[in-house]
């Protein structure tokens, strides 16, 4: 337990660093360009983040399964993953050019389209690679390849948006650095130029794909579950509204950084565990841990949502109150799904979360077709919140019949839940 702990506090650290500069350079976007301009970026970005999702076939998830269990050699996996990676680079930007193109108001710009579809194949790469070091259980080498594109985004952003006043097309350039730049120090740290080559190993191949792709619907539609908003609101209602519900949804997405923390060393560790219910036991107990934190910051953020939107976006994002508010009892609730998720992951049960996922996107769906054109953003909002609540509590029902613990067992908290904080502190003191 105690090497658990520090791989959740060295991912803390990195998460931290993430935190500052992504929502430092989410602060100057807001105030720099307004909330018209930022619903133009929400809307570019939604198809390649919603996409990447799938485009990457789950190959992150499925390397980490297969090398933690030693399954295959890294040197194998390593060329499966260069082949596979050449062919979901142009499958990615070609369905992303046509969603992005076609099916969104803000595609009418062809330069800023493009802009925006560059980061992919970067960013796809950096996603395999950083399989080969969950697999290996390196945390501090994956935590690298998350926090170092944030900070370089951020200091791009401000020499562009806040110097250079380069708008939309400098934010884009900027996202564009962070992804390209780890690829670069990756492509030759793990030594992957010796991993290309046309001698295709089918069965490794075949292998990694049929449960990569598991992997990858499960994660489209859990991202569908986020982004779907954003695109209905990109459809059904203004550029503004979108800005206005972006900026709402961004300050619950860096709560959920707690959550995503653990869910890192939860799939890692779940991996090349050898013990599953004892594994499972465990991460239940991080669950009610992580849970009462989000709970206390959900309580905070609600208390003081008016003063922290203005603060941070000022008086013209004061709409988003709203949606903040309305967002946070499913953010509090989805922490559920958000946690155990990657236990079963882990273990090669992705599937699992579409029984609860897939109920809860067709309702998401439904409320933001109702709710979009009378109360934009902020019934966009509403439609999150129910669709939340419902994959919480399906999920957390179906997690119970995976790992054979009663659900009373994952949601009851104990004193020894507490033990870990308590040792914490007593090292602190000394």
């Amino acid at each position: 337990m105690k090497s658990f702990f520090n791989d959740v506090f060295s991912i803390g650290v990195s998460k931290t660093l993430m935190m500052v500069f992504g929502f430092t350079t989410t602060i100057i976007i807001a105030r720099v360009l307004g909330p018209e301009k930022n619903g133009i970026i929400a809307a570019l970005l939604v198809y390649p983040s919603l996409f990447m999702s799938f485009g990457s076939l789950g190959i992150r998830q499925s390397t980490t399964y297969f090398l933690g269990k030693g399954i295959f050699s890294e040197d194998e996996i390593k060329r499966a993953i260069t082949q596979i990676w050449l062919f979901t680079t142009v499958f990615s930007i070609a369905v992303c050019f046509v969603l992005m193109r076609y099916f969104s108001k803000s595609g009418e710009n062809l330069w800023l389209v493009l802009l925006a579809l560059m980061p992919i194949p970067f960013t796809l790469f950096n996603t395999y690679n950083s399989g080969i070091f969950l697999g290996k259980n390196e945390i501090s080498s994956f935590n690298k390849i998350n926090w170092i594109p944030t900070a370089l985004i951020f200091v791009v952003t401000l020499v562009l948006v806040l110097w250079l006043s380069f708008g939309i097309s400098g934010y884009l350039i900027a996202m564009i650095s962070g992804p390209t730049f780890i690829s670069l120090v990756l492509f030759f740290k793990n030594k992957f130029i010796k991993a290309f080559g046309f001698d295709f190993n089918w069965v490794i191949i075949k292998r990694m794909l049929s449960l990569g792709l598991v992997y990858a619907f499960a994660l489209l539609v859990i991202n569908l579950n986020y982004r779907m908003d954003v695109i209905l609101l990109d459809k059904l209602s203004t550029a503004f509204e979108t800005g206005i519900y972006s900026k709402g949804v961004s300050i619950t997405e860096y709560l959920w950084q707690i959550p995503m923390l653990l869910s890192t060393v939860v799939f890692a560790r779940s991996a090349v565990s050898k013990d599953d219910i004892g594994f499972s036991i465990k991460v239940t107990q991080l669950l009610r841990l992580s849970f009462l934190v989000i709970g206390l910051g959900a309580l905070v953020l609600f208390l003081l949502s008016e003063q922290i939107i203005i603060l941070m976006f000022g008086d013209a994002f004061i709409n988003s109150v709203l949606v903040l508010n309305i967002l946070l009892p499913g953010v509090l609730l989805l922490t559920i799904f958000k946690v155990i998720n990657m236990d079963l992951s882990g273990k090669g049960k992705p599937w699992v979360s579409l029984k609860a996922m897939f109920p809860a996107l067709l309702i998401n769906v439904v409320l933001n077709f109702v709710l979009i054109p009378k109360q934009g953003a902020s019934g966009a909002a509403l439609a999150s919140t129910v669709s939340y609540t419902l994959a919480a509590i399906l999920f957390v029902h179906f997690y119970s019949k995976e790992v054979n613990l009663p659900v009373k067992e994952i949601l009851r908290y104990k004193a020894s839940d507490f033990q870990p904080i308590v040792q914490l502190l007593k090292k602190l003191k000394r």
